[in-house]
């Protein structure tokens, strides 16, 4: 594994690693020790400049490619992982701090991602469509966009950089990925790798480490891009979409949530416990699709509760490289210092705290808070970390109010004994995603993928990449002679 971090602490410009030139280098640190994984110097604007002017020379011909080629690189690369999967995993442990669950869980999600890349390049059609002049034939090709930028988050780097690069890359276009700048090998270098040793074409996947400090918008503004797929904040998300909107650029995000997780009265409690349980504390809590608020009706609220404290104090918080841990490190102490932050405010505001979990370094213990006050800032934003607040009510009306008081949108689930009830709730919630007897964290490749509201704009997986990365010409032909006024 040790290799991957001093082999992959470049940059990858034109099918080739190179150091970057910037004046100043990214540290990656394992966020469980503070050990020192790698010492990357980043690259600056004018590498960014090459990296897209490469991607946009080598597309045109690997759009022209036959996308019974193109999708044998897709093959490859999964076969590739499926070998690498030990290594990847303790990459992953080492640089996220995930624990081995987790890696589990982000490298099945990449594997069934590159089996739908193999089928994706063969998905774009065209359309013949009538015109209501004599002779006229309307086709309507969907072609390549071109060149797309890709910005992945550090919570699932590896899966979510290959959630935008290989569909990109199957359905013709060049890509520009930039990983985030505390997962660079995970989530930027690594990737390249594999798609490299797959026997992707120079030129055609380019990775950039860098940071805003250096580059500041350059990687938005480039004008060779018409795609930024962006992961991350919706404060950034509002940025990237503000930016590509001002250079005429198709921006999909996809951004925060703020998920809730719905107990009714008729639900199984001890299965809506487990599956609570798994929603706030999956990887630290670090997901945006995490369950933030437990909302539980006020019949079963005591007996939840209990049930639901109990399972918490028994998750095992310490080193992600212990198969039985299930709570690791946060990615860095600014988050760590951000939820700690976000428990004592909640405590201030009159929470009682069921479980306050004690912090130490990025190790951060969970915490479980009730009785917030219904006006709290915090029950409407993303606390990005193993905090759950319990909030009990009386009734759907009730329920359904209160999950929806809130800026974001993107998943959350409800659990009782009647399915058609759970269904008939999920339509009344203004989320992109909602799930019936089930977790909130949850992704396929394909079903459409996205949030409303403030976490995001546009979908990804299965056709609806299409929508992301390809784009509609007309081209029409006129048999015969057309007939003109003047």
């Amino acid at each position: 594994m040790s290799s991957y971090f001093t082999d992959l602490a470049q940059q990858y410009i034109d099918g080739e690693w190179r150091p970057g030139t910037g004046s100043w280098d990214i540290i990656d640190f394992n966020p469980y020790d503070d050990e020192k994984l790698a010492s990357i110097t980043i690259a600056t604007a004018d590498e960014v400049d090459q990296a897209y002017r490469a991607a946009a020379r080598a597309q045109k011909e690997w759009a022209a490619t036959n996308p019974y080629t193109r999708r044998a690189v897709f093959e490859k690369a999964l076969r590739l992982v499926e070998e690498r999967e030990q290594e990847i995993t303790e990459v992953i442990i080492a640089e996220l701090g995930g624990t081995r669950l987790k890696a589990a869980f982000e490298l099945h999600l990449a594997k069934e991602f590159l089996r739908e890349a193999v089928h994706l390049a063969l998905r774009p059609e065209g359309r013949i469509i009538p015109s209501p002049v004599d002779g006229k034939e309307n086709r309507v090709y969907r072609v390549p966009v071109g060149v797309v930028g890709v910005i992945s988050p550090f919570n699932f780097p590896f899966l979510l950089s290959i959630k935008s690069v290989a569909p990109a890359l199957a359905l013709g276009n060049g890509v520009v990925l930039k990983p985030h700048q505390n997962t660079p090998v995970t989530g930027g270098s690594l990737v390249a790798k594999i798609f490299e040793d797959a026997g992707l074409p120079g030129g055609l996947l380019n990775v950039v480490i860098t940071d805003i400090a250096e580059i500041g918008d350059a990687f938005l503004e480039h004008p060779v891009p018409k795609v930024i797929s962006f992961t991350g904040s919706d404060k950034v998300g509002r940025h990237v979409a503000t930016v590509c909107a001002s250079h005429f650029k198709r921006a999909v995000l996809e951004l925060g949530g703020n998920s809730a997780l719905v107990v009714l009265d008729d639900a199984d409690l001890d299965y809506a416990v487990d599956a609570a349980v798994f929603s706030r504390y999956v990887h630290q809590g670090q997901v945006c699709m995490a369950a933030n608020r437990v909302l539980v009706d006020r019949s079963v609220a005591d007996e939840f509760t209990e049930k639901f404290v109990a399972k918490v104090k028994s998750l095992k918080v310490g080193d992600p490289r212990d198969p039985e841990t299930v709570i690791g490190p946060v990615i860095n102490s600014t988050q760590a210092n951000a939820i700690s932050n976000a428990v004592e405010q909640a405590i201030a505001e009159g929470a009682t705290a069921l479980v306050r979990g004690a912090a130490r370094d990025n190790l951060v213990a969970p915490s479980v808070l009730t009785d917030l006050p219904a006006d709290s800032a915090l029950l409407r934003q993303e606390v990005f970390g193993p905090v759950a607040f319990l909030v009990p009510f009386d009734g759907e009306e009730e329920a359904v109010r209160i999950v929806n008081d809130t800026p974001y949108g993107l998943s959350g689930a409800v659990h009782t004994a009647d399915v058609e009830r759970g269904v008939a709730f999920a339509k009344r919630v203004d989320t992109g995603m909602f799930h019936v007897n089930d977790g909130t964290v949850h992704d396929e490749p394909i079903v459409p993928f996205g949030g409303e509201k403030h976490s995001g704009l546009g979908r990804l997986n299965g056709d609806t990449m299409l929508d992301a990365f390809t784009t509609v010409k007309w081209i029409s032909v006129q048999h015969g002679r057309s007939g003109f006024p003047f």
